[in-house]
């Protein structure tokens, strides 16, 4: 009798040991790997690294527009430098004929030129008096992709003062005549470039209703700049 019990006890040991022998040693070659908190964190971490930097690279190319209308109603917004002698490109609705503007690069007023508008795509082409701007790459519109990361830089003018500021978000939509994105943003960031996470310009905003973002993209700012 005491023999059996012996063995039953045996059994049920070796049965345990094998257990945890094949739960650490040989299980974990048959099921996939967990990613690792610490990963996503080192991820997220790069991104912003990244998106940090391209700010730093673009914020200095984007201008900023002060119009008065013949009602006396005053628009603010913000126009791109395409080329480092000057000549930028801003919104239709920003330059309307008739209107007297303002055009600041760094907070200064500059002195001006109305080069051509395109009503029909709401682009408008300026030469302002400047020399050695700084200037940004044009991005790849046909390797845009949905959920791309994306962010925008304007500058809202107020009393003797020009604040910079940004937002990002992703593309959610887009086609060869408008990128549609999921930022929202006040009236005042109209005419502010939208950029890629490696900063080459994607389009120029224009915000609707619902203070959406959308973008005119680069192909079409291209063709109408001449590049």
């Amino acid at each position: 009798m005491r023999r059996k019990v012996l063995q039953i006890l045996g059994i049920f040991i070796i049965g345990i040991l094998g257990g945890l022998f094949a739960n650490q040693f040989i299980w974990p070659y048959f099921i996939e790997r967990p990613v690792y908190v610490t990963e996503r964190k080192e991820i997220i971490i790069q991104e912003n690294t990244a998106l940090k930097n391209a700010i730093e690279k673009v914020e200095k190319t984007v201008i900023s527009v002060k119009t008065t209308l013949q009602t006396g109603e005053v628009l603010q917004g913000s126009g791109l430098i395409l080329t480092s002698d000057g000549v930028i490109v801003t919104l239709v609705d920003l330059v309307p004929q008739g209107a007297s503007f303002s055009f600041y690069i760094e907070g200064k007023p500059v002195a001006y030129q109305i080069l051509k508008r395109d009503l029909t795509n709401n682009l408008a082409l300026v030469k302002l008096d400047g020399n050695n701007l700084p200037t940004v790459g044009f991005a790849d519109f046909g390797k845009l992709k949905l959920g791309e990361r994306v962010f925008l830089v304007g500058i809202i003018h107020r009393i003797n003062e020009f604040k910079r500021g940004v937002n990002e978000g992703v593309v959610t939509s887009f086609d060869d005549n408008l990128i549609i994105t999921n930022i929202f943003e006040v009236v005042y960031y109209i005419g502010s470039p939208l950029f890629n996470i490696d900063g080459e310009i994607l389009g120029l905003n224009n915000i609707d209703y619902w203070g959406r973002i959308s973008s005119i993209p680069i192909d079409k700012i291209k063709a109408f700049a001449g590049f």
